[in-house]
């Protein structure tokens, strides 16, 4: 009975495939979250890579959770020991669509699981030789193409990931990207430090020994099938903790959210003036979207200043202090 408890566990949530309107796959194309290697084309494709799984989900749960999508031709789960990996195979192209809507997200286990479309491994550019920079305060809404988007201005730009934590399905606020020029690489750094991206300003510089976007944990039957067209929670920078925000001693800039509307910079300078963790040296406010930021000179200071500012009110409201 244990292996049907814990299917009714996993299953037992508000769903959207059980619905007798969605019976049909409805003409719905996914929101990709990464970008897609020159050439591929997902006109034609049928598979779906699915991350993040739950050590306790099992080949028939996951077989069972993805058929609701439509029918399937082969379901692969590839276990780890603290994030399991997959790839499902539909008969059609509208059905992995379906799934990739409807499942994207899910809870499993409490655990959300990532799908997105699945392609050959020969399908990405090899970007181990490439030119690789750190791009850190990212907002929460950055995702892979988003980030790509940004960089690919400069021509040589070969590919860009964001780090997930697959605990949570979430940005760990930072990602690298890669480039095939050193030059656009430098002048990206130069750049587009200090720009807006997404709800926040970010700040770049040259990743360290090791850390790039390619460098991904690849078994050696993950690297002969498909990869995920994002940065995963397989990614092998998930290691890598040199570069955080918040242990980066070039992090000194700390976000505010849940402000008020009548927040102004003012306000927000004067408050956080209180606070005495050290010395301001600007402070930036978008009323309109509820957020601001404040720059410390030193990194020790910014760390100081969310420890002791988080949650405290202002005009009636807590506010978010974090990197």
């Amino acid at each position: 009975m244990q292996p049907q408890r814990l299917r009714q566990q996993a299953m037992m949530q508000p769903s959207l495939y059980h619905h007798p309107a969605l019976l049909t796959p409805p003409q719905i194309e996914p929101i990709l979250s990464g970008n897609l290697p020159p050439g591929f084309d997902s006109s034609s494709c049928r598979s779906v890579y699915v991350g993040n799984i739950h050590p306790q989900v099992t080949d028939s749960l996951l077989q069972e959770l993805f058929s609701t999508a439509g029918a399937l031709e082969g379901c692969k789960l590839i276990r780890k020991e603290k994030s399991s990996y997959g790839f499902v195979d539909y008969f059609d192209r509208s059905s992995a669509a379906f799934a990739i809507v409807t499942l994207n997200g899910r809870n499993i286990f409490g655990q959300p699981i990532k799908v997105n479309w699945a392609y050959a491994s020969s399908q990405r550019e090899d970007t181990s030789g490439h030119f690789n920079i750190f791009v850190g305060d990212l907002s929460p809404e950055v995702t892979d193409a988003t980030l790509y988007a940004c960089f690919s201005v400069y021509p040589s730009c070969s590919d860009a990931r964001v780090m997930w934590d697959q605990k949570t399905g979430r940005s760990r606020g930072f990602g690298f990207v890669s480039f095939r020029n050193q030059q656009d690489a430098q002048s990206a750094i130069n750049d587009l430090t200090g720009k807006w991206l997404g709800s926040r300003q970010i700040r770049c510089n040259w990743a360290t020994k090791g850390a790039s976007a390619s460098d991904e944990k690849q078994t050696s039957d993950s690297r002969s099938v498909v990869e995920l067209t994002n940065g995963s929670s397989e990614d092998g920078q998930e290691t890598t903790n040199d570069d955080t925000p918040e242990k980066n001693p070039q992090y000194t800039t700390v976000y505010v959210g849940n402000l008020a509307p009548e927040v102004t910079s003012v306000d927000l300078h004067q408050h956080f003036h209180s606070l005495n963790a050290g010395t301001i040296e600007d402070v930036r406010v978008q009323r309109d979207k509820g957020f601001g930021f404040v720059r410390y000179s030193t990194h020790a200071e910014a760390a100081l200043a969310i420890q002791m500012g988080n949650a405290r009110i202002l005009f009636g409201k807590p506010i978010k202090v974090c990197c």
